[in-house]
């Protein structure tokens, strides 16, 4: 099959690998000029890891990685500690892969090394999408067009291909903003638990601090998010004020208030999202990642949804016997009610605040979760 994927990032370069592995005929159309090193530090859970380990890019993806000892909560003003879920090894030993925290760039890299570049087209923004009986025409804004048997929309939160199937809307501003920083795990040697995933739970849902080391635990990432109604920028690379970040956090536990200290410069973006879909398909057309289902960040799991996606659509479309719409079906039904529930519990942000069992999320196996 000729396969159009819109979006290389990581679920559209992680469904290009599963579907060129399978035997289809894959090109990937990207907005951007090139793969450039932007974004945010990402935390893969054991489930994600498990996805990448079946694509054959696990070795590349642990080689810059860090891997987080636990996953700790504490509450921002006292310290408390109020859930400690053992990782690292035992996570391996649990789920069969282990907790990596890395920078984006690093696991588009590892994703890039993969796949042909001459598989990419670059500068490709994708304005109209026909489709018919016979197949799928994409229209792009350099008047140039593709044609395609099925087009996969793994275009993000702004996506076209879901514009296309749904009609054109935006996205809702949460009122919240994130903030990201990055230092060296040296300058804040006296904290505790540096090489965790560590969630300070603020006083209302919308504030908290969550830390995890990177590069093999040289560097700590700090995440930290507020209420913030008149913020509306939503970018990977606006400079935020680190005097502002100090300030929104002074009340916060010492050891947290601690790490901001440490930070020099700060990014800030604000965080938007969607409500669930009813459905992901629409005749040749269907959506992975954050054009299916973009979701706040508190459960961790934008990235490692977008892989499971990639997974589940690939072993859908190599089904026996199976033609393309019986297949997309088949991928809707394994993962719509999967991914909406942590969409929904991503905004509700109680995600293992008081403890609790993570197996139904770090548990997940796409590579052999059952199909039909």
């Amino acid at each position: 099959m000729n396969i159009a994927i819109i979006g290389a990032g990581i679920g559209g370069l992680c469904a290009a690998i599963a579907l060129r592995d399978a035997g289809h005929q894959v090109t990937v159309f990207e907005q951007a000029q090139a793969f450039m090193r932007v974004g945010a530090d990402i935390n893969l859970t054991p489930n994600a890891v498990r996805g990448l380990d079946g694509l054959g890019v696990g070795a590349a993806v642990r080689e810059p990685a860090a891997r987080p000892t636990h996953r700790i909560s504490r509450l921002w003003d006292s310290g408390e500690e109020t859930s400690r879920l053992a990782m690292g090894d035992s996570a391996e030993q649990q789920y069969g892969a282990p907790q990596l925290t890395l920078h984006r760039a690093d696991l588009l890299a590892a994703l890039a090394s993969a796949f042909a570049l001459e598989q990419v087209q670059f500068a490709k923004r994708c304005e109209t999408i026909q489709q018919d009986d016979a197949g799928v025409t994409l229209t792009f804004v350099d008047g140039t067009h593709a044609q395609a048997d099925l087009v996969i929309g793994a275009d993000g939160i702004h996506s076209a291909v879901r514009a296309a199937m749904f009609g054109a809307e935006q996205p809702r501003f949460t009122g919240v903003v994130a903030y990201r920083a990055v230092v060296p795990a040296s300058k804040v040697a006296h904290v505790p638990d540096l090489q965790a995933f560590t969630k300070w739970w603020g006083p209302n849902p919308e504030s908290q601090i969550v830390t995890f080391p990177l590069n093999r635990g040289r560097d700590i990432f700090i995440f930290a998010t507020t209420a913030q109604a008149s913020w509306h920028l939503e970018s990977w690379t606006t400079r935020g004020s680190v005097s502002e970040l100090q300030s929104a956090y002074a009340a916060f536990h010492p050891d947290a208030v601690a790490l901001l200290h440490a930070c020099d410069e700060v990014l800030k973006t604000a965080l938007y999202e969607r409500d669930p879909l009813p459905r992901w398909t629409a005749g040749r057309l269907t959506l992975l990642g954050d054009a299916a289902h973009p979701m706040m960040p508190f459960m961790a799991q934008g990235a490692g949804q977008a892989i499971e996606d990639a997974v589940v659509l690939a072993r859908a479309l190599n089904l026996p016997d199976t033609d393309l719409a019986v297949a997309l079906h088949t991928y809707q039904a394994a993962r719509l009610e999967r991914a909406s529930q942590i969409q929904v519990g991503s905004r509700g942000n109680q995600w293992l605040k008081a403890g609790g069992n993570a197996d139904w999320v770090y548990g997940y196996d796409a590579w052999n979760v059952a199909l039909g």
